[in-house]
Order: structure tokens, then sequence, then C-alpha cells
């Protein structure tokens, strides 16, 4: 009997072997990831850029597809609904964040599985070169005193910097309707209106309104991130003149829920060598974008964070109940 079971064993062995061995190695085969928002934006062009060198580090193709519309929604919902397999990966951004409580999708962060945050840009507050205002104390000493009389801009109604400059005024206690919200469809068209001397603030980031900045024709009161910004060393933030609130928007990957966990640190490795790579760092400098990397479960909190601060901003600007 013993002689007989010892080969048996022995061909149990060699069949594990041979079946583990024959498993296909991550990744096999080309990559899809998908971009909620327009070609040519940002968010296309820093994706564009990571999933082409993310492609050299995994060694195989990877398609970049736009599924854009509803305000994120169709994106983020393709990606969420995408097989758990590691081969569809999602361009996460904020709005994943704030859109649910908008009713434009019921898909939220607890859909995805994030792999890495590679940027973050804070927004920022500023005026005309001409303003009479110094200091963001300056301003809302200005909009306690003269309700109703300021007009901001910055984009869309309920965008992301529309609901900076409201969290911003919540934190001190002002009223949101203290001023006027001009909605525009963008941070190029509202920082026209503010040259133009259609609106006294606009809220966007240091980026988008950068060749301005840097031509004198614009001041910046203050920047909304946590630590002043490497590019743009000599702006104060809020927290440094005691202000406790920052907002901005950000970008990152994710898989959808339930990817083995050995995808996504595959994935997660390569993704950090592309973040800390000169070559990143010199396209987003190029582009004026700024870099924040946090890890997968640094990610997670960070967007769950968002999803709790982004209800309540909304709340409060009257957007949600």
């Amino acid at each position: 009997m013993l002689k007989r079971v010892v080969p048996i064993i022995l061909v149990a062995i060699v069949l594990s072997t041979a079946l583990v061995s024959a498993a296909p190695k991550y990744p096999d085969r080309a990559i899809t990831v998908i971009v909620p928002w327009a070609a040519g934006g940002g968010t296309d062009r820093v994706g564009r850029f990571v999933a082409d060198r993310l492609s050299a580090e995994l060694g195989v193709p990877i398609a970049v597809v736009n599924k854009t519309g509803g305000g994120g929604a169709v994106g983020h919902g393709a990606g969420a609904r995408a097989a758990a397999d590691g081969y569809t990966i999602t361009n996460l951004t904020l709005e994943i964040a704030n859109m649910h409580w908008l009713g434009l999708t019921d898909v939220t962060v607890e859909d995805f599985d994030p792999i890495l945050q590679f940027n973050e840009d804070a927004s920022a507050v500023m005026v005309k070169a001409d303003a009479p205002w110094q200091t963001i104390h300056d301003l809302l000493d200005d909009i306690r005193e003269n309700p109703g009389e300021l007009f901001f801009s910055g984009s869309g109604p309920g965008t992301i910097w529309d609901l900076a400059r409201i969290g911003l005024l919540h934190s001190q206690n002002i009223p949101v309707d203290a001023v006027t919200w001009v909605p525009t469809t963008g941070a190029a068209p509202s920082i026209v209106e503010l040259m133009g001397g259609h609106v006294h603030v606009i809220t966007c980031s240091l980026a988008e309104a950068a060749s301005q900045v840097e031509s004198g024709d614009l001041r910046v009161l203050a920047v909304m991130s946590d630590q002043r910004l490497p590019e743009f060393p000599d702006i104060p933030t809020l927290k440094e003149q005691g202000i406790d609130w920052s907002a901005g928007t950000w970008r990152g990957f994710g898989v959808p829920k339930g990817t083995p966990k050995e995808i996504i640190e595959t994935l997660e490795t390569a993704l950090a060598k592309v973040a800390a790579s000169e070559e990143f760092k010199e396209f987003m400098a190029q582009t004026g974008f700024g870099i924040y990397v946090r890890s997968s479960e640094e990610f997670r909190e960070y967007m769950r964070e968002q999803n709790d601060t982004w209800r309540e901003v909304l709340r409060v600007g009257g957007y949600i109940d």
C-alpha cells in the first residue's frame, strides 16, 4: 500500500506545481485606463502621461479611453462596473467624492480600491493687482461689513472652485450668500471676468492662472493647501494666516472593488516608480500641476474624508438637504 501512496503524492505535487507555473503572470495583456473627462483637458493630459509611463513599467500596452458625461459620472461608473481583474484602471478625480451627493450617480468612493494618488491642485483666492485687499483678512472683513456687494467666480455652481469658496466663508462664520457667485464654464473664462472687472474675486488653482500671476496682473491672497506650494513659495496658505480650511482638486488611479491584493500591489509599486521619476516631476512642473503622492491605503482614507467633507459643504451651500 505504501508503494502505491508515494507515487500518488508525487503526482499530486507535480500537478500542483504545474498549475502554479501555468498561472498567467499579471499583467499578460493590454490594460485600459478610463479617463472620465474630455480629451485635451487637465485630467486627460496627466492621465495619458502616467498611463504611458506605467505601460513602460509593466511591459504591456495601455489604452486610454475617454468616457465623458454626467459631470464625471459616466466614466467613474464604467470603471466601477468593470471586471475586478486589474485590466481596467480608472483615473479617479475629486468628483467621485461629491457627485453621488448631487444625485448624479450611485457610484461612491467605496466602489473602488485605490492604487495611488499622484496629484493635488489647491484652490487659491485671487484678485486684480490693483484691488484694495492686501491680505485674505482684508477681503473677509470687507465681506462682513458689506454683504452682498462682492462678486466671486471660478467655474460653475457646485463645482470644486465654488465649493472651495463656500468652505472658506463657512469656516469664518460668514454666510455663503454674503457674496454672489457668478457661474462660468471654467477657470479660464472666470479669469477673463476678473481681468475685465466684472467680478471681484476668483477661486481656482494657481496652475490655471499662473501666467497672470507671474505677469503681475493678479494678486494671490492665499492658497488653500496645507503647505506652501513649491512653485509659488512666496504665497501664504490660509492655515498659516489662522484659517483652518483647505480645498482643491486631485487625481489618482483606482481599480474596481474586489481586485486581488497582489494585483493592486503590482500596480502600486509600478505607479510609485512613475510618480518618483524625474520625467513625471518635469512634466508636472511644465504643465503647472501639483504633485501629491498618497499610497493605496492613505488614498483610501483620504477619499473617505473627502466624501464626508464635500457632503457638508454641499449642504452648507444649499445644494443638498
